[in-house]
């Protein structure tokens, strides 16, 4: 069973700083870290890759600072890195990500699965690995908890609803995000962490993926008209009462007067 798992390097968040009268996000310098909801689509990866045999590749659009993320996973167990670098590719939206990672997977071939986290803590957006599979024309499921059966070309997932959850049967190939909920992550050891630093990583640029950036980078189809930090949180109300009946009827009261029963 052959994987591959997408992942993005992201800044550390409690870094980030908005400047409003400038209209712009202001990123830490740091090479940051893998995304927090990737790390669980690796780990799964690697967990499928030690059950069934084949192997489990990562793959990221960036710039030589994802080099850094690429190698963590590495560390972790990962066969080989993708790094799909170009100028044209800087400052892509969601869709145009998906469009070259679709192709830089169209290139690598010769998977069975594609992973990847159920969004990524920065944007929030999770709409990269669905459209991937809409690039690929490749049936997907998306925030998937769990595996049930992974063999005879089909995968049978787990996928998170509202309400609990759907069993998903899926003709392999296939991509699949997951929630924190799959997996505990493991902790790379010291001979993965001096291996990695040592393996080549394998780098595409627009030309070998056939793009010419007219729909990726500056080009991309959305564009940002503000930027703003979240509103500041309400100050939180402490009902006191001398027995647990009072403190009830203070809150009923206050819920009822405010229209919320």
């Amino acid at each position: 069973m052959n994987t591959v798992v997408l992942i993005k390097q992201v800044p550390e968040i409690a870094l980030i700083k908005v400047d409003v009268a400038a209209n712009k996000v202001e990123l830490p310098q740091g090479p940051g870290v893998v995304n927090a909801f990737d790390e669980f689509a690796v780990e799964e990866g690697l967990r499928i890759k030690e059950k069934t045999g084949g192997t489990c590749v990562v793959i990221s659009v960036g710039t030589d600072r994802t080099e850094s993320a690429l190698r963590q996973c590495l560390a972790l167990g990962a066969d080989d890195a993708y790094l799909l670098s170009d100028a044209a590719f800087e400052g892509s939206d969601q869709q145009a990500i998906a469009k070259i990672l679709a192709a830089g997977l169209k290139k690598l071939g010769n998977y069975d699965l594609i992973l990847a986290g159920k969004q990524a803590i920065d944007s929030d957006a999770a709409q990269v690995p669905g459209a991937v599979a809409a690039h690929l024309d490749l049936p997907q499921a998306m925030f998937v908890k769990k595996f049930e059966a992974l063999a005879d070309g089909k995968a049978t997932v787990f996928r998170t609803t509202e309400d609990g959850y759907d069993t998903v049967e899926l003709t392999l190939p296939a991509v699949v995000s997951v929630v924190k909920e799959i997996n505990e992550p493991r902790l790379p050891s010291l001979k993965g962490k001096m291996a990695a630093k040592k393996k080549q990583i394998t780098k595409w640029t627009a030309a070998d993926l056939g793009l010419d950036g007219s729909d990726t980078g500056a080009n991309s189809a959305t564009k940002i008209e503000k930027v703003s930090p979240p509103p500041p949180r309400h100050k939180g109300e402490l009902i006191e009462g001398e027995t647990p009946e009072e403190i009830a009827d203070k809150l009923f009261t206050k819920l009822r007067d405010n229209q919320v029963i």
